[in-house]
């Protein structure tokens, strides 16, 4: 089966119906619409599986809404692409790469619940490499965590990668401090400056340290720099004996890794078909493993899996992930936003923005469509946030009131982990108040004459809201986003999955 073809969206007829519509809604009073349908929020709610989305506070109207679906699915061949993806057929076509970070979650065990998908029979050969890793990921977890006696207690996991190989990781494990594993302590070093590592050291006894060494090729600048030093503080300790039961390597490159000292055994391979900001499921997530446990691993993949399949089997009013892109196109396209805030009431998901910032930017901020031609519409927006209640003290004077409109997503969840209950009601309370300001916002008349105390309201947000953050729903969230970002780009005709963008100013720092 050959790719289906890709095409300007500037070249449906629908892409000028939202032109017109998007006029008309850039004129509407939201107060009025609210008043007028006082239905709207349950008409724009849709939800799955203990996640929530509610769009009633966009510009987003039900022609709007079929006439981006319609471009989506009919114009822009959605469904294709899907099919494609998922069978593993070569959609980045820039590296001649599958992108199967899916097939990352397919479940070992298959339960009456959780039935074979279509495409699963079309992958078997790389579903069978994953569940192979992820067997060896679990007797190593094992492993650490109930050592033998003549072996040292490992108390301390330092993940050594950059880009993907660190920031959904350590996303992650910030997201699930209520699960971690009691013992264990696991730490993130990213930055070639080496006060990132240096200050990770500092307390760590190389006795009862593991350092996980990520990176594909073994040849990442930042990480290798950091790597070699790590060695040093540890053969400093220990001697050079010690680097094979100290260190471990998510690499695909064995011969590399053997070289630097570490066991070939404890080489966890992933492929060229995992892109680096989709790894987090892969080997990348060792640190997962031994910092949750292995358990609490598998159930962040269920989630992820779980959300695969409502994506490829939704229908689009439906579909959380194809709501959500729509949404942003319709923002980005239409109303004329080139900025998106993404803003999670919970302190677990501090390091959300961040990861988001990867995922989307790295992902869709490209200018060349897929037939090598410049777009002459825009793309990925610029993406930024903070969490709740401290990013209203930071950036939102400028969401409230400056001339330049941001759309906003908020997350709340539902339930914490925490006996704080005021804490929690009064963090809520706020998120939806930002909302209910950013829409409706103070006429001059409200703030009795005071110009600065007006707000021009009319100003789009989103809510996502989630029953509670665990290892499942915090893997439906993170998969709900990395198939919002999949759909924008079949919609804008780009390749999501290269980014050629990370490696001029490389090359320059190499020479210089």
């Amino acid at each position: 089966m050959s790719l289906p073809n890709a095409q300007s969206p500037k070249l449906s007829p629908y892409w000028n119906q939202l032109e017109q519509l998007a006029q008309q809604a850039a004129n509407w009073s939201m107060r009025e619409v609210f008043r007028q349908a006082p239905t709207r929020q349950k008409d724009f709610t849709t939800s799955h599986n203990g996640l929530s989305l509610d769009l009633s506070q966009t510009q987003l109207s039900d022609p709007s809404l079929d006439a981006l679906i319609t471009l989506l699915y009919q114009d822009q061949n959605f469904e294709a692409w899907r099919t494609a993806m998922f069978e593993g057929q070569h959609i980045n076509h820039t590296e001649d790469r599958a992108v199967l970070h899916t097939a990352l979650r397919i479940p070992r065990k298959q339960t009456g619940e959780s039935t074979p998908l279509p495409y699963e029979d079309k992958i078997k050969d790389k579903i069978a490499l994953v569940h192979d890793t992820l067997g060896k990921m679990e007797d190593f977890t094992r492993e650490i965590h109930s050592p033998p006696a003549d072996k040292p207690q490992i108390t301390d996991i330092v993940n050594i990668g950059i880009g993907g190989s660190s920031l959904g990781p350590e996303m992650a494990y910030k997201a699930l401090r209520s699960h971690h594993k009691k013992g264990i302590r696991v730490h993130y070093v990213s930055n070639v400056d080496g006060h990132d590592l240096y200050y990770t050291l500092q307390g760590l006894s190389p006795e009862n340290t593991l350092f996980l060494v990520a990176s594909k090729t073994f040849t990442t600048q930042e990480t290798m720099a950091n790597a070699t030093e790590a060695r040093k503080w540890l053969t400093e300790a220990l001697g050079e004996s010690a680097v094979g039961e100290h260190f471990a390597a998510l690499s695909t490159n064995i011969e590399a890794a053997t070289n630097f000292g570490i066991s070939s055994n404890r080489v966890f391979p992933f492929w060229d078909w995992v892109g680096g900001r989709f790894s987090l499921w892969s080997s990348i997530g060792l640190s997962l493993c031994l910092g949750l446990g292995f358990d609490k691993f598998e159930e962040l993949l269920a989630g992820a899996h779980d959300m695969d399949k409502h994506f490829y089997e939704a229908p689009p009013k439906e579909n959380l992930p194809v709501l959500l892109a729509l949404t942003g196109i319709w923002n980005r396209n239409f109303m004329g936003h080139s900025n998106l805030a993404v803003l999670p009431y919970d302190q677990r998901l501090e390091r959300f923005p961040a990861f988001l910032q990867q995922l989307d930017m790295e992902s869709n901020g490209k200018f060349a469509d897929r037939n090598g031609v410049c777009v002459d519409y825009a793309t990925g927006p610029t993406l930024y946030g903070e969490p709740g209640t401290n990013g209203q003290h930071a950036f939102y004077q400028h969401l409230q009131q400056s001339n330049d409109i941001t759309p906003c997503e908020f997350i709340t969840i539902e339930n914490p982990d925490h006996p704080y209950h005021r804490h929690h009601n009064t963090l809520l309370k706020n998120a939806a108040a930002q909302a209910l300001a950013l829409m409706n916002g103070r006429t001059l008349e409200e703030a009795g004459g005071d110009i600065y105390r007006v707000f021009s309201g009319n100003r789009p947000s989103s809510t996502l809201n989630i029953k509670c953050l665990t290892p499942y729903h915090l893997g439906q969230l993170l998969a709900l986003y990395e198939h919002k970002t999949s759909t924008q780009g079949i919609f804008w005709a780009i390749n999501s999955y290269d980014q050629y963008g990370v490696e001029l100013g490389k090359e320059l720092a190499k020479t210089l």
